[in-house]
């Protein structure tokens, strides 16, 4: 009976914990940028699995692109209460046996992988070889992901054929660390490929432009009969793009042979992306190839998925150190057209479109009206992960 009671009061206090508004509780303004929205990201989802606005447990790329980016922020900063907070998630998802709750590997979805990026720290720090089997399991999807003839991994089961520019960054950062960290050099070759082949696909040579996929069969509705591309090049899957060639590089050696052809692909789309700076606020548009035109709009996921990446690919070396202003541009606009700070210091990010996609159930056509009409939102996670790890390599830049 006193068991009972205990349990119930135990409940109902955690209810009352969550359910505490956030404008309850504070975060301090004089702390960096990415601490600040770490913080705020924790009071709105006090529990880790609720990111991405879910009401259900559920594995994911969001998850995975917030609490890495959380993670870097623990790294650089040491705050316990984050590192704990991430592995919380990876506690609740993985199972003793390496199963994780909500991923099949039969899907053959390259969306399912990208969380996995982030068990490789909690591995190193925990130890718990549960975290080891379930990246051997998420390594062995690579194994029976669908391919074109090209070599060319299929986005998911569901789609065949089709290769799109997020699927590089959903799948090609953790195949390259798993095979770093694995001594697996034979994987490199593959990793690149994916890059090459999914350029030589998607390149729009009237602009030098990559659209957001293909379909190599040519029989989508949305796709060009004669390329087998999508009608436009869409902000966020450049930047997925630009963000997958930096995080893979740093795990590819620098004599692989086809590592001077990422570092060509990664130094066209830095050419681009200079090109389509808006000069006034320092961001870019939601379909880059209409950049404004009417209807068209500043979108802040791909504005900072471009900061990051320019910033992070300077630091590096992999392109021109001129670009560093580019860089110090768009993350000043940033924070001056998409950041909302209320009298708690709870920092909201703005104008972040929510998803968009190709073909599906509700089909989705790829079409202008198509990309600037799907839901625009605050606080969207494809934002949140990004502005942090940018906001991390400016603080960089600072010390």
């Amino acid at each position: 009976m006193r068991r009972t009671l205990f349990s119930k009061f135990f409940i109902l206090t955690l209810l009352v914990i969550i359910a505490l508004p956030a404008s309850s509780q504070r975060v301090d303004s004089k702390l960096p940028w990415s601490v600040r929205l770490t913080e705020s990201e924790m009071i709105r989802y006090p529990e880790s699995w609720q990111l991405d606005f879910q009401p259900k447990l559920k594995w994911d790329y969001c998850h995975g692109l917030e609490l890495g980016a959380m993670l870097d922020v623990y790294d650089t900063y040491g705050d316990k209460k984050i590192r704990d907070y991430a592995i919380a998630y990876a506690d609740t998802m993985v199972h003793d046996d390496g199963t994780i709750t909500a991923y099949k590997l039969t899907d053959y979805s390259l969306d399912r992988i990208n969380s996995g990026k982030i068990l490789f720290r909690i591995y190193e720090q925990t130890k718990n070889p549960k975290y080891k089997k379930a990246l051997d399991l998420l390594y062995s999807q690579f194994a029976g992901q669908p391919r074109n003839a090209d070599g060319g991994f299929w986005h998911k089961k569901i789609y065949p054929h089709q290769m799109w520019l997020d699927g590089l960054y959903m799948g090609a950062p953790f195949y390259a660390e798993y095979a770093f960290r694995n001594n697996l050099p034979q994987d490199y070759a593959d990793v690149i490929n994916q890059f090459i082949t999914s350029a030589r696909h998607t390149y729009d040579p009237k602009n030098g432009l990559y659209r957001h996929a293909a379909d190599v069969s040519r029989t989508e509705r949305w796709a060009d009969p004669v390329t087998g591309q999508s009608k436009h090049s869409w902000g966020r899957a450049m930047g997925w793009y630009a963000m997958a060639l930096v995080d893979v590089l740093e795990f590819i050696p620098k004599h692989e042979a086809g590592r001077d052809s990422l570092l060509a692909i990664l130094d066209n789309i830095a050419v681009q992306v200079k090109k389509l700076q808006d000069p006034k606020t320092g961001g870019w548009y939601q379909v880059l190839d209409k950049s404004g035109e009417k209807g068209n709009y500043l979108e802040s996921s791909c504005s900072a998925m471009f900061v990051y990446s320019l910033f992070k690919a300077v630091r590096l070396g992999y392109i021109d150190k001129s670009y560093l202003d580019v860089a110090l541009k768009g993350y000043n606009g940033f924070l001056e057209n998409f950041i909302e700070v209320d009298k708690n210091g709870l920092v909201t990010i703005t104008k972040a479109c929510a998803v968009a996609g190709l073909g599906g159930k509700v089909y989705r056509s790829g079409d202008y009206e198509y990309y600037i009409n799907e839901t625009i939102r605050n606080n969207d996670p494809k934002a949140v992960g990004p502005f942090i790890m940018a906001s991390l390599e400016y603080e960089r830049l600072q010390k």
